[in-house]
């Protein structure tokens, strides 16, 4: 597993990521296509700026393809700034554990590098894969909430996990 930077070329990745039924499930279905392409070139300039960690996930067993995504960015919940994690790996691609050495990936450079603190990670209650990757990584349950993702309501599980390193 490798983590690569997101690119303009990564068009079908997104579009597969954020369009497709299944890969939705758990976000209320598939967000509509037209949209994408801006949402791509949008996360393309946070993540060249540095505001956004945002990278593709790309599988070393299947010739360098595109896995899937992860990224770490500033987000909002309760009127309070957070950093918010997330992922999302393709059917083919998944039971893999890309997702959790993904995620591992980015929290250990967040730690390293004194970056985000406290993260935060907001799946779906009914999206057991992500809420085990949130257990495995070490994170805290706090608790059940009700949010808005596109203008749709999810019930979720608050994880959060602190990165901050005593001071030597």
């Amino acid at each position: 597993m490798e983590l690569r930077d997101i690119t303009l070329d990564d068009l079908w990745l997104w579009k597969r990521l954020r369009c497709d039924p299944a890969m939705m499930e758990h976000l209320g279905g598939p967000l509509p296509c037209d949209g994408i392409e801006d949402k791509l070139r949008r996360d393309v300039e946070a993540a060249h700026s540095g505001r956004e960690w945002n990278f593709k996930i790309m599988d070393s067993d299947d010739h360098d393809q595109a896995a899937g995504h992860v990224c770490i960015w500033n987000s909002s919940f309760r009127s309070e700034a957070l950093a918010e994690i997330g992922w999302m790996v393709l059917p083919e691609y998944q039971g893999k554990g890309l997702a959790t050495r993904a995620a591992r990936v980015l929290l250990d450079r967040a730690g390293d590098e004194g970056r985000w603190g406290v993260v935060h990670a907001f799946p779906a209650v009914s999206n057991a894969a992500s809420n085990a990757i949130c257990s495995r990584l070490g994170f805290t349950m706090v608790e059940e909430v009700d949010l808005d993702w596109a203008g749709r309501a999810l019930r979720c599980r608050h994880w959060l996990i602190d990165l901050r390193r005593p001071a030597e």
